[in-house]
């Protein structure tokens, strides 16, 4: 079984029709599972569902082999989940240097180093640590967001549509980087509108359509898949 799982997951937001169907999303550690596919396919929900903001009714998620279904967003985040959403992910009066401070707000040890890190991975964020977030450019606000959750030292980290309007130069950028955090052994979720970009740096790619799995490949395989190709990649 997968290090996080979110398996079989049927469910929605209240009362109303679900927006999941029995869809089934996982990441191993050190890997990047890469979740596509057409607008309102439900990528972002499965993605919340993990996470635990919205409620399954059938299904269950499954983190270092532990249910963790019935946990809040937060208690998750304890168990070493990191979530960076698609918008308003910074604190846009705060400089950078306290946006990374509260990153760690569930740390009670030394944070100096993970800060280290999070400058040597993202140079510029050290030179503009005193600037407040919200004078940052959208890539840099993203690297912001990125370096927040990477504070709390989190064994999976999850990413909501990282490169959503940011310039295609931006966009190779921040998905090296995300290379370079896979290699540290965290385990990478991500929800990504740019298919073909993100399926090139993909170990494991969901395609969804309607709330349920269309495929489910390596990112190698489903880039080779002349249907999926068609369908999703433009060819």
């Amino acid at each position: 079984m997968a290090f996080l799982i979110g398996e079989n997951m049927t469910g929605g937001y209240g009362k109303g029709a679900d927006i999941l169907h029995d869809c089934t999303i996982g990441v191993e550690k050190g890997e990047i599972a890469v979740v596509v596919g057409p607008n309102g396919a439900g990528k972002s929900t499965a993605m919340k569902a993990v996470f635990g903001m919205l409620n399954i009714h059938t299904g269950r998620v499954m983190m270092d082999g532990e249910e963790i279904t019935s946990l809040s967003p937060q208690a998750r985040v304890q168990k070493g989940m990191g979530f960076v959403p698609q918008t308003n992910n910074v604190f846009t009066t705060m400089s950078v240097e306290e946006n990374l401070e509260m990153g760690a707000f569930i740390r009670d040890d030394d944070i100096a180093q993970t800060m280290e890190q999070v400058f040597d991975l993202f140079p510029i964020l050290k030179e503009k640590r005193k600037q407040p977030a919200g004078e940052l450019s959208g890539g840099q606000r993203q690297q912001v967001a990125v370096g927040r959750a990477l504070m709390t030292k989190p064994k999976v980290l999850m990413l909501d549509e990282p490169t959503a309007g940011v310039s295609p130069i931006v966009m190779d950028e921040l998905f090296d980087r995300i290379i370079e955090i896979a290699k540290t052994g965290i385990a990478i979720l991500m929800v990504e509108q740019n298919a073909k970009q993100a399926l090139n740096i993909a170990d494991k790619g969901y395609v969804l359509v309607q709330g349920k799995n269309r495929y489910t490949d390596t990112g190698e395989a489903l880039m080779a898949d002349p249907e999926v190709r068609k369908a999703f990649l433009g060819g």
